[in-house]
C-alpha cells in the first residue's frame, strides 16, 4: 500500500492507493510526497484522505474508527474506490457527532442502499459510482482507442496506457 501526501490550497491531501498508479499519479504531478508505512500516520498528518485502491481482505474496513479519529474533526473523507473499505457505520457516528468534518462517497458499502444519515447530511456529497465519468476522462478514453484503432489498421503495437 502506497500512501501520498501533497498540499493543496493550504491543506493537506492524503491519497490511499495501490503500488505503482499511485506513484505514477504523483510522479505525474512532479510531487515529492513522503510514504507513510500505515493508513493511521497518514490520517493524522491530513485534511483529506482521498481512498482509490481494490477491496480485499487487507483494505476492508480499513478507514475505522481509529482512523477516523486519526483525521480529526476538520477531516474529510473521500471514497471513489470501494464502499466497503470505509467502515459506513463508523463514518455515520463521527458524522452525526460532528467527530469529522465531512465526507465525498462515490462508492456505497451495500450499494444501492445508503444510508438515510448520509443522505440527510449537508456536509456529505454523494454520487452514483460515476466518479470517472468526467470530460477529462471520456477524452483520454477517445485518444487511446484512436490511438489503438491507428495502430491495428497500420501493424503497430497496441497501447496499454
Amino acid at each position: 500500500m502506497v500512501e501520498v501526501r501533497r498540499k493543496r490550497g493550504g491543506e493537506d491531501e492524503g491519497i490511499l492507493g495501490e503500488y505503482s498508479p499511485v506513484r505514477l499519479f504523483a510522479q505525474t504531478l512532479s510531487l515529492p510526497y513522503p510514504f507513510y508505512s500505515n493508513v493511521h500516520e497518514l490520517a493524522a498528518n491530513n485534511d483529506a484522505l482521498i481512498i482509490c485502491c481494490a477491496l480485499t481482505d487487507q483494505t476492508h474496513h480499513m478507514i475505522n474508527k481509529e482512523v477516523l479519529s486519526a483525521m480529526g474533526r476538520e477531516g474529510v473523507i473521500v471514497n471513489v474506490g470501494r464502499g466497503a473499505i470505509v467502515d459506513v457505520k463508523e463514518l455515520v457516528r463521527f458524522l452525526v457527532h460532528g467527530e469529522i468534518g465531512g465526507a465525498g462517497l462515490d462508492v456505497f458499502e451495500n450499494e444501492p442502499h445508503v444510508p438515510k444519515e448520509l443522505v440527510a447530511s449537508d456536509n456529505v456529497a454523494l454520487s452514483p459510482h460515476k466518479a470517472v465519468h468526467t470530460t477529462e476522462s471520456f477524452q483520454s478514453s477517445n485518444e487511446f482507442i484512436l490511438a489503438n484503432l491507428e495502430a491495428f489498421f497500420s501493424n503497430k503495437p497496441y497501447s496499454t496506457h
